[in-house]
């Protein structure tokens, strides 16, 4: 899927036992930037990828292969989005917060873990006439994109391409049913906020969210969340991945401790080949460029995320 999207190259290094049996896996992408440069991420826009291993000495195998890759294919550095246990002597490059809630509870004890204030925004969309609809269908991602555009542009960033998210609804959502699109229409039938969920292995993970800026006092966002939340914890699921939040935004930390979530950290590592060592680096996710993209017209900010994500990975 990223490799079409964006031309990555993929990179899986593994491990086998006598048998044959794959005892370790680390995935890798290798972005390849005029822009940014050349460098191995594991893996491009996402918050956690931890590698597949059982002890530190596969872990350290893993690595070794990905620094000798690295060196041969000319990366500047290689980033490691997970795995940062394995590797306590590595300073952390970026830290990040994660939150995740517990579904299999009965709905009582998840509802009573929510703040009041989630709670009555709840009942609030309830009583507005919003509906919440479950898709994985083409028509539904086109819906959602338009709220997605709007969203990025108040946030001060550009939307991610169209592309990438038909991919994620044929190879993801189609063709694996490995997660949906969630949402959330007024009484009209227009949508006025929305949310993608991927699923694997009984855990369900909030990949995107998205909401029409002049409907807000619907709070069909809130609903969205709860009636994901009844989905997968009726499925069976165990466990909602909340996703990653940068260190200095408050205002999404409090709004995903609202839903009762745990709060832990999440740390990368960065090895640079040209100083052969780890080394930090900034989450730049606020700056000067958020005025900038908060000003553009729509089109533009579409054609400015088609050209600059396949960089910034």
């Amino acid at each position: 899927m990223l490799q079409e999207a964006y031309g990555y190259q993929p990179h899986y290094l593994t491990k086998s036992d006598a048998t044959g049996k794959l005892t370790a896996l680390l995935p890798l992408m290798e972005v390849s930037s005029w822009l940014t440069g050349k460098r191995g991420v594991g893996l491009p826009f996402t918050d956690l990828v931890e590698p597949l291993c059982s002890d530190p000495a596969n872990f350290r195998e893993l690595i070794d292969a990905a620094l000798a890759l690295g060196r041969a294919r000319g990366w500047k550095y290689l980033e490691c989005r997970g795995g940062k246990s394995w590797q306590p002597e590595a300073p952390a490059s970026t830290s990040f917060l994660r939150h995740t809630l517990t579904l299999n509870v009965g709905e009582a004890t998840l509802l009573a873990g929510f703040d009041d204030s989630v709670r009555r925004a709840m009942r609030k969309a309830e009583r507005s006439g919003v509906k919440v609809e479950f898709s994985r269908s083409p028509e539904a991602m086109n819906a959602f994109y338009g709220l997605m555009c709007q969203t990025r542009r108040r946030h001060g960033v550009p939307p991610q391409p169209y592309r990438f998210f038909t991919n994620i609804q044929r190879y993801i959502l189609a063709e694996r049913e490995q997660g949906w699109i969630v949402l959330g229409r007024d009484a009209s039938g227009l949508p006025v906020a929305g949310a993608i969920f991927l699923h694997f292995n009984r855990r369900a993970i909030y990949k995107f969210g998205a909401s029409d800026e002049n409907r807000q006092e619907l709070r069909a966002n809130n609903l969205v969340f709860w009636r994901s939340i009844q989905h997968y914890a009726n499925a069976g699921f165990l466990e909602m991945d909340f996703g990653r939040t940068s260190l200095g935004n408050e205002g999404l930390r409090k709004f995903k401790l609202g839903w009762g979530t745990r709060e832990e950290s999440v740390e990368y590592t960065r090895f640079d080949f040209r100083t052969s060592g780890h080394v930090t680096a900034k989450d730049e996710a606020q700056g000067w460029h958020n005025q900038i993209f908060r000003n553009l017209p729509l089109p533009l900010s579409r054609l400015a995320g088609r050209f600059l994500y396949r960089h910034i990975a």
